[in-house]
Order: C-alpha cells, then structure tokens, then sequence
C-alpha cells in the first residue's frame, strides 16, 4: 500500500461514490432503450425541412449524416452504461453489505434537498431518537461502508 493512501480523504470518495450510485442506476435503467430511440430516428424518413426549402438548398448527404450522427450518440450512450456497469460491479457489493436502516440514514443525509442540518432532523424523526444519537446512526453507517474500502478501492 502507498503511503500516499494515508493522505486520501476515503470518507469523501465514498460519499461521491454514494451520490454517482442513484446516477448509475438510471443510466442503466434507461440506456437500452434510449439507444433504441436513437436508430429508430436514425432510419426516419424525414421530408424537406422548412429551412431548406426556403434557401432553395437541400443538402444531399443529410441522411448519411442522421446515421452518422446516430451512431455517435450510440458509442456515447454504449460507453456511459459501460462506465455505469463497471462502477455498480464496484460499489455495489459494499451497498449491499449494508443494513437496510444504514442506506436509509446515508440516503436521507445524501439526497436532503434542506441541507445536512435538515437531514439530520429527518433521520431524528424517522428513527425516533435525539438529534446526538442521529449523527452517531449517520457516523456508523459511513463507518460501516468505509468497511468495504477494501471492495471499493478507495
């Protein structure tokens, strides 16, 4: 191990990694079917836009450029679900290794639209206990999933 791993602030990665999660999974939950839109329109016949027929000009490789711009947008899309798969075979399994109330706690503290403040008056409620005790439940669960920086890599 480096000793620059010392230096690295794991708890910051894993709290960026913990926000990238909800991205990741809609881009894998969407992609298919965005990349299907996207040769559908890539076959389109389209008709003369209003533009061209008004300069008086129509560009003759305006349906070899849809194609070409179709298949750009697909090896954007195909790299952005590879990017996603790799990073869920890689956070996935030290989210999975937490408790139910652990996931509840980071993703009310994470996805609060008020503020960390506000988030910690939530997870009071939730859980019925003291604002103290709500950081302690916050600071375990981080713990908990510093754990598995050893699956994570941090």
């Amino acid at each position: 191990m480096s000793i620059a791993w010392n230096y690295l602030d794991k708890r910051s990665a894993a709290m960026a990694a913990l926000k990238d999660y909800c991205s990741m999974k809609a881009i894998l939950a969407t992609t298919a079917e965005e990349i299907a839109n996207v040769r559908q329109d890539m076959v389109r016949i389209g008709g003369m836009r209003f533009e061209e027929s008004a300069h008086g000009a129509r560009n003759p490789q305006a349906g070899e450029n849809q194609i070409l711009h179709g298949i750009a947008e697909i090896d954007v899309l195909e790299e952005r679900k590879r990017q996603a798969e790799e990073f869920m075979a890689w956070f996935q399994p030290a989210w999975d290794a937490l408790g139910e109330d652990e996931k509840t706690v980071l993703t009310m503290f994470l996805l609060s639209e008020n503020g960390k403040t506000d988030a910690i008056e939530e997870i009071s409620e939730r859980f019925c206990v003291e604002r103290s005790s709500a950081y302690k439940k916050k600071a375990v669960s981080y713990t908990h999933l510093r754990a598995h920086e050893t699956s994570l890599h941090l």
